[in-house]
């Protein structure tokens, strides 16, 4: 994944391949519901959280009511984190797991407390002690969890990292299940939905071109309805109603174990949401629970036919990718203001890489400089590597208020989403590795041809960028 590519200009719309994918072959296309064929507010959506999260933690969990006091602030925490559940801190890791930044409480650790803690700046994600922030939706979990760390470092009693990162979890998913927050978002559901029309009518525009849609959400038939009924059915034009649109809608699927296990389905009745087993085939209608296999198997599909478009990481991508080898297409909501901000920081990269550029000749040439001291037992070169060293100190102040400048167009507390510093964040290797496309928005995708074929770029490889050392060995000889 090549996000630099981004800062050149791109024609609208945006949806960037990792692996090559053409549509004329897809036969059917899912849609999980949440943040993917639904768009929210996402600010607005996880104040709710946080407010439900809090009187959660007052009334079921008795923590003190001081916790109420804390205030919620979106910026605190950006999709792809690492909660360390045992240690009390919040991780943000590279493409091979390594920590580059973290912080303990709201307090940013520096590279020696790190080491400390960690030892080697690696982490096993295989590790129950981590979690990882997945989705907009654990936005502020991870927030809130930052700030209770911080208030038990200040002397408030609370239980230990451990068990407040169990109940955010405990008192979140049951706001999700008892209705605390979708009943609120139900009643004002202006605040927290965005209608898109231009989806639906690229969702119309596909089923012209023959292709089946369905939709796999881990929500009940009762939210779905309300949902899909206010963001799908006024812009409908060739339906009468969202249910004719989707061959198949599948509620409380249960994702990831919908990709993963065997499970029966349910016939939902539309008119009540009751429900009667089903002891046939799948057939076009409204269902709740089931599996991946059963719906392939039952549809005479081809894996690769099936397209799958999703925002969870793990719960939509990684594993459906794994298990079930669907096509895969992620929306990372994020990358539409982080777009934006690449390119008005184009300017500043490119003083950036030309600073570099002049500075690491120089270094190459002071480390060879320096070796050839050591191998001839000599202080020859000593006059030359001072100069050298000298101009390496100018570059540097340089470029130090250009990076600063840089960063402060990104979020304050993590930076971009997709990079941490010039590698790609573990996030990003992740979406490399399992999204065959991703986008900012479902709407990017549909616009495109149904015929579209995506097709990945080569991708450079460290050897490419063959150039600077060559050009060091080159000064080293005049």
């Amino acid at each position: 994944m090549n996000l630099s590519l981004i800062q050149k200009e791109s024609p609208k719309p945006m949806v960037f391949v990792n692996r090559t994918l053409n549509l004329k072959k897809i036969s059917s296309i899912g849609f999980d519901m949440d943040h993917t064929l639904i768009r929210y507010n996402s600010a607005n959506f996880e104040n709710l959280a946080h407010t439900v999260m809090l009187q959660k933690l007052v009334e079921v969990k008795d923590y003190p009511k001081s916790v109420l006091e804390l205030k919620f602030d979106f910026e605190r925490a950006i999709r792809g984190l690492v909660i360390d559940r045992k240690l009390g801190n919040v991780l943000k890791l590279s493409r091979h797991s390594a920590i580059r930044t973290a912080y303990h409480g709201t307090n940013a650790m520096d590279f020696r407390a790190q080491r400390k803690l960690y030892k080697s700046t690696y982490i096993d994600l295989s590790d129950p002690s981590y979690d990882t922030v997945d989705t907009t939706f654990s936005i502020a979990y991870a927030g809130l969890f930052m700030q209770l760390v911080e208030m038990k470092q200040n002397g408030i009693a609370l239980p230990d990292f451990q068990i407040i990162a169990e109940d955010l979890n405990y008192v979140l998913d049951r706001g999700h299940r008892d209705g605390s927050i979708k009943n609120v978002v139900e009643k004002k559901i202006s605040e927290f939905v965005i209608k898109d029309e231009e989806c639906v009518r690229g969702l119309e525009k596909y089923v012209r071109h023959g292709k089946k849609l369905f939709v796999v959400t881990n929500s009940d038939y009762h939210y779905t309805r309300i949902l899909l009924d206010y963001a799908i059915n006024p812009f409908l034009k060739d339906h009468k109603h969202w249910s004719e649109l989707f061959e198949f809608t599948i509620t409380a699927a249960q994702k990831p174990s919908f990709f993963t296990e065997k499970r029966r389905f349910l016939k939902v009745n539309p008119e009540d949401g009751t429900m009667t087993n089903l002891n046939s085939k799948i057939s076009p209608g409204i269902y709740q629970g089931g599996c991946a296999t059963t719906f392939t198997n039952d549809l005479d599909l081809s894996p690769d036919e099936i397209l799958y478009i999703g925002d969870h990481i793990y719960g939509d991508i990684v594993r459906l990718k794994k298990d079930c080898a669907w096509r895969t297409a992620l929306v990372v909501e994020e990358l539409e203001q982080e777009v934006e901000k690449l390119k008005s920081t184009r300017e500043v990269t490119d003083q950036i890489d030309s600073l570099m550029e002049q500075k690491i000749p120089l270094e190459y040439e002071i480390d060879a400089l320096i070796s050839e001291n050591i191998e001839t037992d000599s202080k020859k070169n000593e006059k030359k590597i001072e100069e050298l060293i000298s101009k390496v100190k100018k570059i540097d102040e340089q470029l130090s208020p250009l990076i600063r400048e840089r960063q402060s167009v990104f979020n304050p507390l993590w930076g971009e989403v997709m990079r941490v510093g010039i590698e790609e964040s573990y996030f990003a290797h992740q979406v490399e590795r399992f999204a065959c496309v991703y986008m900012s928005k479902l709407s990017e995708l549909l616009n495109m041809s149904p015929r579209t074929y995506f097709r990945s770029m080569k991708r450079p490889l460290a050897h490419d960028f063959q150039k600077i050392a060559p050009a060091a060995d080159e000064s080293l000889s005049h």
